[in-house]
């Protein structure tokens, strides 16, 4: 299955797969602010839902760009567990957005980890967004392998940018 998603159904295609996630997640985004969604008929910081996977044993790795907003910020520190139950890394060479799902499903797209986004901007604030929400198994394992090498640090060597890395992988 390769699903076609724009705009607005970011929100609800991809999303939904956050809270469905059992074992694995993996996110990779160039930014992150403030971010919403709808979780069982409340609306939560994006970062509660990952509190409450952490709480469930999942296992949360997060590749981002460049630190989050304030307000990102303030959600994240209200949620302690995050701290020793998500692993967090900055590279600033990181542009792609990716979620691994379990490693049997991806979005490969355009939205960033943001209201406007991906998250539940009214219709008229969001951004023109487009992607696609996968479980073909070759489109799947080349996003991961991605995912992989930037967490791995496999880059880092050669990377021009390392003199503005706040903290160097590999």
């Amino acid at each position: 299955m390769i699903k076609y998603i724009a705009d607005e159904e970011h929100y609800g295609e991809v999303l939904k797969q956050v809270t469905n996630v059992r074992r694995q997640l993996w996110i990779g985004t160039a930014d992150i602010k403030d971010l919403y969604m709808k979780s069982g008929g409340a609306t939560l910081p994006f970062v509660a839902v990952l509190a409450d996977l952490v709480h469930r044993g999942v296992e949360i790795r997060l590749i981002h760009a460049k630190e989050p907003g304030p307000n990102f910020q303030q959600d994240f520190d209200r949620y302690p567990e995050l701290l020793e139950g998500m692993e967090r890394q900055l590279c600033p060479r990181v542009h792609f957005k990716l979620m691994v799902f379990d490693c049997r499903l991806a979005y490969i797209g355009s939205a960033n980890l943001t209201g406007a986004g991906i998250g539940m901007k009214g219709v008229g604030t969001r951004n023109f967004e487009a992607g696609i929400l996968t479980d073909e198994e070759l489109l799947v394992d080349q996003a991961t392998t991605q995912f992989d090498n930037v967490w791995m640090g496999r880059h880092c060597r050669t990377c021009r940018r390392r003199a503005y890395c706040p903290d160097p992988i590999g």
